[in-house]
């Protein structure tokens, strides 16, 4: 037998025409095990505790509305108080009144998230966009 070129190509030479997808299939099955780790994380959440603010004062042009939750989740606007069930009327009211509208919500620490969300929400609703959080200022040891 002899090991010569093929005589049945010209030139002598074999041309490959099909393409090697081993390194794309490689590359496709490490992308996949990298999706299917890091989809549960992007549902669930991290649970992390969140910092004092160490932030400065607000620069103001006009007298902020101080909305207060307190610790039993009672409500006061300019320090009076107000149920849950007439706060949107009246900050649809207030913000048809005064467009640029800014408002300080104040909550106690003990306050559960979801009475802070409830009310943001109702802001929201009465298309008030300028929402400040009143926090206290950090104690220079606390960092």
């Amino acid at each position: 037998m002899a090991t010569g070129p093929n005589p049945s190509s010209r030139g002598g030479r074999v041309s490959l025409s099909e393409i090697n997808v081993t390194p794309l299939v490689d590359v496709m099955l490490v992308l996949l095990i990298v999706f299917m780790v890091s989809a549960p994380l992007l549902q669930q959440g991290v649970e992390v505790n969140l910092p004092k603010a160490d932030a400065g004062n607000l620069a103001r042009s006009e007298e902020p509305v101080m909305l207060t939750i307190r610790r039993d989740s009672s409500l006061d606007l300019d320090q009076k108080p107000i149920s849950f069930a007439s706060l949107p009327d009246r900050l649809a009211s207030l913000s048809r009144a005064r467009p640029d509208l800014q408002i300080l919500v104040q909550a106690d620490q003990s306050i559960p998230y979801g009475e802070v969300a409830r009310v943001m929400a109702a802001l929201k609703k009465a298309n008030i966009h300028r929402v400040g959080l009143v926090t206290a200022p950090e104690s220079p040891g606390q960092k």
